[in-house]
């Protein structure tokens, strides 16, 4: 089961068993104290016929568990309806002749405690069986509604696939053309060329991103080398940004990761970092504590709460594209990422890797 179905899956199945849940622990609740109160009126009238039995001087056979005793105690507002619940014993008190005294009678509550006790115990047998059960019906319903689900990502998913392969062969073709036309004099300050050859190269890295997107759910993690990989990424982008100073300072980083993921989280960052740097500024790429720093010294960024969102570009020649899909391959790959920056001064992303 992909991430995104995990979560679907867990919020039906938590929304139906948590209510029925809820339901039959309440029912049970208010089963058991009605059952209870019913027990304590069993009580009251085994004490009052046990008074009854007493003052006509019948047998008391089986009533250990209930004593008396006479006492010549003035009772305020007396009531035949006394009853009192004590921690161990009932109390109830019933005239013993009509001028004066009373029989004050005890019943022990083990009894009781016993039958609220089996009580308790079948309760809770019958609400384990309806849980597992209803646990069960959860299960299977949350599977089933997640079937139109699933089939829909599927046929989004492979046509996602189709179209980025499909576009491959274009972008590829313009590129190789390009190639050949800056080899010709007429087209070397040209400056439609130049901006052609810069939107392929936008289209580009935008499929790249893609194809690396669509293996978000389907991952292959393995133990890595995170500086052969910086390493790599660096020596290209010298040769492109001649005039931006790189400094690398990580050594034996090994994380579990998706390398083709992490590499093209790699490239859009520090691509952006040289991208928007000042001339002759600098890109720093170190680690500290398992957490991998990508600092520069450029334009720096207005809204860090904001980069990461769809769209959301603070260039004029930005998409906003690529950071999402920086965001979703980090969190792919359980790694934090996150970024502090100041206008004019820089800015420092850090990935916080937790495999």
């Amino acid at each position: 089961m992909l991430e995104h179905e995990k979560k679907a899956f867990l919020k039906f199945f938590i929304i139906y068993f948590g209510s029925v849940a809820l339901l039959i622990l309440a029912s049970g609740f208010f089963y058991f104290e009605e059952q209870k109160k019913g027990f304590i009126e069993q009580e009251h009238l085994s004490m009052i016929e046990y008074a009854r039995q007493l003052k006509m001087d019948l047998p008391l056979e089986g009533k250990k568990n209930i004593t008396h005793t006479i006492t010549d105690a003035k009772i305020q507002n007396f009531s035949m309806n006394n009853f009192k619940i004590e921690d161990d014993f009932f109390i109830k008190f019933v005239p013993y002749t009509w001028d004066a005294g009373f029989i004050e009678i005890r019943k022990d509550k083990s009894l009781f405690y016993e039958q609220l006790y089996s009580i308790k115990m079948r309760i809770i047998s019958v609400q384990t069986l309806l849980l597992f059960l209803f646990a069960s019906i959860s299960y299977y319903l949350s599977i089933r509604a997640l079937k139109p689900m699933k089939e829909a990502i599927t046929k989004l998913d492979n046509f996602s696939k189709d179209l980025i392969h499909d576009l491959n062969t274009p972008i590829t073709s313009i590129l190789l053309n390009m190639k050949i036309l800056e080899k010709s004099d007429d087209f070397l300050e040209n400056k439609a060329i130049s901006r052609i050859k810069r939107s392929v190269k936008d289209m580009s890295d935008l499929h790249n991103n893609l194809t690396i997107l669509l293996q978000e759910e389907t991952m292959i993690m393995s133990k890595q080398n995170i500086s052969e990989i910086v390493e790599d990424i660096v020596l290209v982008h010298k040769r492109i940004y001649s005039d931006i100073q790189y400094e690398i300072c990580v050594e034996n980083f090994y994380v579990n990761i998706n390398k083709n993921a992490l590499k093209q989280v790699l490239i859009n960052l520090i691509s952006n970092a040289s991208k928007y740097n000042k001339k002759n500024g600098f890109v720093k790429i170190y680690a500290k504590n398992r957490i991998l720093y990508i600092e520069d010294n450029g334009v720096g960024i207005r809204n860090t709460e904001l980069i990461f969102n769809r769209s959301y570009s603070e260039q004029r020649n930005g998409t906003g594209i690529g950071l999402d899909i920086v965001k979703r391959l980090c969190e792919a790959m359980k790694i934090k990422i996150s970024a502090i920056s100041e206008v004019d001064r820089g800015s420092v992303i850090s990935l916080e890797f937790k495999n």
